[in-house]
């Protein structure tokens, strides 16, 4: 597995103070503003130790890469992949035997169409 897909990161380009809320919005999927409301809620509901939990992870998470994702689409496939990679790989599984099934439909269509290749397929045998 490509682990710098599945590790989390700081992003501070979507991020407001330190990009810990964005970055766990990333690695989650969840949009950034129920992060930071849910954040919020913790601090106001008296739980210590959100508040040094997000500044260690400021200071010591890394930077999320300018280059991570090619575009939209793999940035949702590898957020599928952390939050289950089972169901990923029968997703994955599941496409790859649809292409096979199309592809061996299009083969069949283009053999039985074309007597002469068929023949040459049956010489062959």
């Amino acid at each position: 597995m490509n682990t710098s897909r599945t590790r989390f990161y700081r992003d501070k380009v979507n991020g407001k103070f330190m990009g810990v809320c964005a970055g766990i919005a990333d690695y989650t999927g969840v949009d950034v503003l129920w992060v930071r409301l849910g954040t919020v809620a913790l601090t106001m509901m008296g739980i210590p130790f959100i508040v040094p939990l997000y500044f260690l992870a400021g200071i010591f998470a890394e930077k999320k890469p300018a280059s991570l994702y090619v575009d939209r689409e793999e940035q949702m496939f590898w957020q599928r992949v952390r939050q289950s990679p089972s169901r990923t790989a029968r997703e994955v599984r599941s496409r790859f035997r649809d292409i096979d099934r199309r592809l061996a439909e299009v083969e069949s269509y283009y053999v039985n169409s074309n007597p002469r290749l068929s023949a040459e397929i049956e010489r062959l045998r």
